[in-house]
């Protein structure tokens, strides 16, 4: 996605003209509903069936025939919706039949005959966008929501498709509409001694409080990347430490070879589990070790790879590491959340290996900017100790407590475009703070205004007889 607004790209007769179709589920099931939306879809299907479909009233599903001259193609049902009460804000019907390559085929190329075209991917979005049913991140989010894999990614994009992101970006218009009002009245008014306005310090503290907020929505997008793409966990340790068969216990399944030779596992291996609604991706790694052996060093230094790509370590033991090797993990998870996993507990369950280790942290602390946790000890062969852990990993990765009402940034498009803003907030912030003209404050709010228009895809600009609208209603300019 380029930085220009979608809207830019677009043709307003887009959403006028054409009249649109396309599958709206996927194939292989018993059902299909096929999407009509545009100015001739009543039309289209009332050419193909019984039903006369300007003479119906809206959201009312009727059941008829779709007939290619005396060929009944299918039994179907068909819903139909007026504008602007429409996905699209169109025209628009919704046809539900059987589930047959054969009977899809026919009914588009029945509706293509009659008047429609084919819908481009996520086109009815589109429409819908253009017809002003809902703004670019909202359409953004329909993608994300289909893709959804957990509760997680589904309650963000959820979140985002109900308008909350749109809001948070609204609500941040009105301020910087309060913040350009004030600068008018400062050019403007000046002269003016019987009214009041805000001075430098008071513009400031407006200033500060709108970046606080698009630093604070500009912050998420780590943790919604993480979401999104699922949190990565490493798990690392000596060999035959036990790392794949605690790969193999988390994913309840049999993914990675458990053999008691040493130096087994040469390549990392990747699969994805859910924890409490939020996918995590785990790495098994080859085992670190000194080593001659080439193809088993290219493994260990791919451990190291996936250390450096992590979010969370799992760092599993089954003996009392030294001070050093304690001293190097730290430093190579530096900024991430480390997990102390003792294994094999089974083998020694009245004498844990690490039990007099006074170097190991027995709470959670800091260390060296990296999350340690408590000393967790488990059994991966005979699961003792798995909810523990399976615990622990979910809190290391440190998410926000998901509301349906959170906003998350998932999208780096989205995260850009704040990132671009809070640079633009701080030369207004410079310039009310070096006493620059007013004039020369608001071209750098204009930019603000365009950064997070981007987002939305509509006009945020604040136009001069807004600002004066403002101006007169909230200022006591004309009493």
């Amino acid at each position: 996605m380029t930085d220009t607004p979608l809207a830019a790209h677009l043709s307003p007769l887009t959403a006028k003209e054409d009249t649109i179709c396309a599958p709206a589920t996927a194939l292989g099931g018993a059902l299909c509903v096929i999407r009509v939306s545009g100015p001739q879809a009543f039309d289209a299907v009332s050419a193909i069936c019984s039903i006369r479909c300007h003479q119906c009233e809206a959201n009312t599903v009727h059941y008829t025939h779709i007939t290619d001259g005396d060929e009944i193609i299918d039994e179907v049902l068909v819903s139909i919706f007026r504008a602007p009460r429409s996905y699209t804000g169109e025209d628009s019907v919704e046809i539900s039949c059987h589930g047959s390559q054969y009977i899809l085929n026919k009914v588009m190329a029945l509706l293509l005959h009659n008047g429609c075209r084919m819908a481009k991917p996520g086109e009815f979005s589109m429409h819908a966008f253009l017809n002003g049913k809902m703004d670019l991140s909202q359409a953004e989010a329909v993608a994300d929501l289909i893709a959804a894999t957990n509760r997680a990614t589904h309650q963000i994009a959820l979140s985002q498709l109900r308008g909350h992101f749109s809001g948070e970006l609204t609500q941040l218009r009105h301020q910087l509409l309060e913040l350009t009002s004030l600068l008018e009245l400062e050019l403007d008014f000046s002269d003016h001694e019987d009214l009041e306005f805000a001075d430098r310090s008071q513009l400031l503290d407006l200033a500060r409080r709108i970046d606080e907020r698009i630093t604070t929505l500009a912050q998420t997008y780590e943790a919604g990347q993480a979401i999104k793409a699922g949190i990565p966990v490493a798990i690392v340790g000596k060999t035959n430490v036990g790392k794949s068969t605690l790969l193999n216990r988390l994913l309840r399944d049999d993914r990675a070879i458990v053999s008691d030779i040493h130096g087994t596992t040469r390549d990392t291996i990747e699969d994805v589990i859910n924890l409490r609604g939020v996918a995590f991706r785990f790495i098994d790694t080859a085992g670190i070790r000194q080593t001659t052996d080439t193809i088993e060093q290219i493994g260990i230094d791919r451990t190291y790879q996936a250390i450096s790509r992590a979010r969370i370590v799992i760092w599993l033991i089954d003996e009392e590491p030294t001070a050093a090797e304690l001293y190097d993990m730290q430093n190579r998870c530096e900024g991430k959340s480390l997990l102390i996993v003792q294994n094999k507990i089974d083998l020694q369950p009245s004498n844990p290996a690490c039990s007099n280790n006074t170097a190991f942290p027995h709470s959670s602390c800091s260390a060296n900017s990296n999350t340690i946790s408590a000393l967790i000890p488990i059994s991966a062969k005979h699961g003792l100790g798995m909810e523990a852990l399976e615990a622990a990993i979910y809190d290391a990765a440190h998410l926000p407590d998901l509301q349906a009402s959170d906003v998350i940034v998932t999208s780096a498009r989205h995260h850009e475009a704040l990132t671009r803003a809070h640079d633009d907030l701080q030369r207004v912030l410079d310039g009310l703070l070096h006493q620059l003209p007013g004039d020369l404050v608001a071209e750098d709010l204009h930019l603000v205004l365009t950064d997070l228009a981007e987002i939305t895809g509509e006009d945020q600009i604040i136009s001069s007889q807004e600002t004066l609208n403002h101006i007169f209603r909230h200022h006591c300019v004309g009493k």
